[in-house]
């Protein structure tokens, strides 16, 4: 028999499995909800199933790198207390996590699902794995990741530049260092202006305009742009003021540094992760 999207979605709720295992489950049971829950708990699940609605905000922020650093993982692995969190097997589990997640671009929910569940019924609390990233280094330059906050915050960036000499050298690696500091302190949700949605844009302005209703008319757009590029430099990686020097914009900080090191440096792309967020 044909299995639905609905019944899929039925099982994944009661069990916190991924819907791959959900379908599978149903096709050997046609389509019988309680016997696929039977076969799932089979496969140690069971404890998943009770503690679904659990929430599952705590646990750790990992990174990985290969041998030679050009490709890092990051990971979020979530549990329901701090407590575990803080247990040697959950942290040795998070480990292998980021490991794992070294691999491939996959979710790692799917790819680990079975040792997820062991773990799950190992430690009686609800597990998720959450999310996960990987960053391949494409061309010269570095990717880094920095973990906050013993692993409440992760960052992972990749920094390009024109010349491998200059990735070798130990201002480029403390400018990519402080760079991965500066996301993991200022939290910027895009890297410039351009990955704002438009709408998101048009909103700003219109609440902006609202706020000078009653000004001239000849100044309401100059005090408008005004207020948006403050909006920029609050928002944006690229235009935001450096954590350790407010006053000297993420732009202006790399481009003093390709000076000094007679490169073009370019921040390729970023990503943080805040526990539980």
């Amino acid at each position: 028999m044909a299995i639905t999207a609905s019944q899929v979605k039925e099982l994944r709720d009661a069990t916190s499995v991924s819907m791959m295992e959900c379908k599978r489950a149903l096709v050997e049971t046609e389509g019988d909800l309680d016997a696929a829950m039977k076969i799932l708990r089979a496969r140690g699940v069971k404890v998943a199933a009770k503690r679904a609605s659990k929430e599952a905000n705590q646990g750790l922020v990992v990174a990985a790198a290969t041998e030679d650093g050009n490709t890092i993982a990051l990971a979020e692995v979530n549990s329901e207390t701090d407590f575990v969190a803080r247990n040697a097997a959950f942290i040795k589990f998070t480990a292998e996590v980021a490991e794992k997640s070294l691999e491939s671009d996959a979710p790692i929910s799917e790819v680990m699902n079975d040792e997820l569940m062991d773990q799950i019924a190992a430690m009686g609390e609800n597990l998720k794995l959450r999310r996960n990233v990987r960053y391949q280094l494409d061309g010269a330059g570095k990717v880094a990741s920095y973990i906050h906050m013993g692993g409440k915050v992760g960052v992972l960036i990749e920094v390009g530049c024109e010349k491998d000499s200059t990735a070798t050298t130990p201002t480029f690696n403390e400018l990519v260092r402080d760079l991965t500091l500066h996301v993991a302190a200022a939290a910027p949700p895009y890297l410039t202006s351009a990955e704002i949605p438009a709408d998101v844009i048009e909103d700003e302005r219109k609440i902006f305009a609202k706020q000078v209703e009653g000004k001239p008319e000849n100044i309401i757009g100059k005090i408008v742009d005004g207020k948006m590029n403050k909006f920029f430099a609050e928002t944006c990686f690229m235009n935001q003021g450096f954590v350790k020097e407010p006053k000297q914009s993420i732009t202006q900080l790399i481009e003093v540094k390709g000076k000094e090191l007679g490169d073009t440096i370019t921040i390729k792309r970023f990503t943080r992760y805040q526990l539980g967020a």
